[in-house]
C-alpha cells in the first residue's frame, strides 16, 4: 500500500450487498473506511451493515433501485452531498445481460443499459463534480475484460463504460479526482448463478477469486492507476483482443458464446 492512500474517508458501493461490490466493501472496511451500501434489497442490506460493522466502521445503508430513475436520482444525491462526503465511489452495480439483440422487444436490453449504463454515467458525474470541488477522490467504474471483444449487448455495455470512465479520467485527473476503469474477467462470484447462464464452456483457468481481483485494484489504485485488469492472464488476454485479426476474434467468440443461451 501506498504511504497515503487515497482510499480514506468514506465509501459509497452500488450494488455493495452482493458480489464483488460486497467483496469492495469488506476489503475497504478493514482498510478502515466508513461505509454507504447501496442496492434494492432492504433485508439483504441490512444483514450485510450488520456484518460489516463488526468490522469497526459506520455503515449507511441506502436502498434504491437502480433500474429505476428515483433509485438513480437518490444515490446521485447522496455522493453529491456535502454532509458526511463521498471519498471513494465504487460504480458496481450490474446484472446478466444475454438477451438477442436481434428483437422487437427492446425491453431486456434498456433495462440493461439503464442499470449497467446510464445509472454509472449519472451517479458517477455527480460524485465526479463533488470531488473536483473538494479537490479529492477516487470513482471506480466497473468495466468487464467483455466489452473487449463483440460479445453482444453486455459487452457493448461494459465497452461504454470504459470508454466512459476514461474520458471522465481524463477530465478531472487534474482536479485531484482519480478514475479509475476496472475491467476484471471472469470471476466467482453469486453473479452468474443469478443470471441463469451456463459458463460451462469457460475454461476452469479463467476464472478468478473475488478476494484476489478486488485487492489488485485496490492496489492498482494506490499506485494512482487510471486503468486496472486483475491478472496477468487477462491482461494478455485484453492486449490479444485488441491486437488480434477481427475474423479471429469472432471466431473466439462464438466457440465461447456456444451453449451459453
Amino acid at each position: 500500500m501506498a504511504d497515503f492512500s487515497p482510499l480514506h474517508g468514506r465509501a459509497l458501493i452500488t450494488g455493495g450487498s452482493s458480489g464483488l461490490g460486497l467483496t469492495f466493501a469488506r476489503h475497504l472496511a478493514r482498510r478502515g473506511l466508513d461505509l454507504v451500501l447501496a442496492a434494492r434489497n432492504p433485508e439483504r442490506l441490512d444483514e450485510t451493515a450488520r456484518e460489516l460493522r463488526e468490522l469497526g466502521v459506520d455503515v449507511e445503508v441506502l436502498p434504491a433501485d437502480l433500474s429505476t430513475d428515483d433509485g438513480v436520482q437518490a444515490v446521485a444525491e447522496r455522493v453529491g452531498s456535502t454532509d458526511s462526503p463521498i471519498n471513494v465511489l465504487v460504480n458496481n452495480a450490474g446484472a446478466g445481460l444475454y438477451t438477442r439483440m436481434a428483437t422487437a422487444d427492446a425491453t431486456a436490453l434498456l433495462a440493461g443499459t439503464q442499470l449497467m449504463a446510464l445509472a454509472p454515467m449519472v451517479i458517477g458525474g455527480a460524485a465526479a463534480a463533488a470531488m473536483k470541488e473538494r479537490g479529492e477522490g477516487v470513482i471506480i467504474n466497473t468495466s468487464s475484460m467483455a466489452g473487449a471483444a463483440p460479445m453482444g449487448a453486455y459487452s457493448a455495455i461494459k465497452s461504454f463504460i470504459r470508454v466512459w470512465s476514461d474520458s471522465l479520467a481524463i477530465e478531472v485527473g487534474k482536479h485531484g479526482v482519480q478514475v479509475v476503469s476496472f475491467i476484471p474477467g471472469w470471476v466467482r462470484t453469486e453473479f452468474h448463478e443469478r443470471s441463469g447462464v451456463a459458463t460451462s464452456s469457460i475454461p476452469s483457468w479463467l476464472w478468478l477469486d473475488a478476494d484476489r481481483v478486488v485487492a489488485e485494484c485496490l492496489e492498482d489504485v494506490d499506485k494512482g492507476k487510471t486503468t486496472s485488469t486483475p491478472s496477468k492472464r487477462f491482461k494478455a488476454i485484453g492486449f490479444l483482443a485488441r491486437h488480434l485479426p477481427a475474423p479471429v476474434i469472432a471466431a473466439a467468440v462464438k466457440k465461447l458464446n456456444k451453449g451459453r443461451r
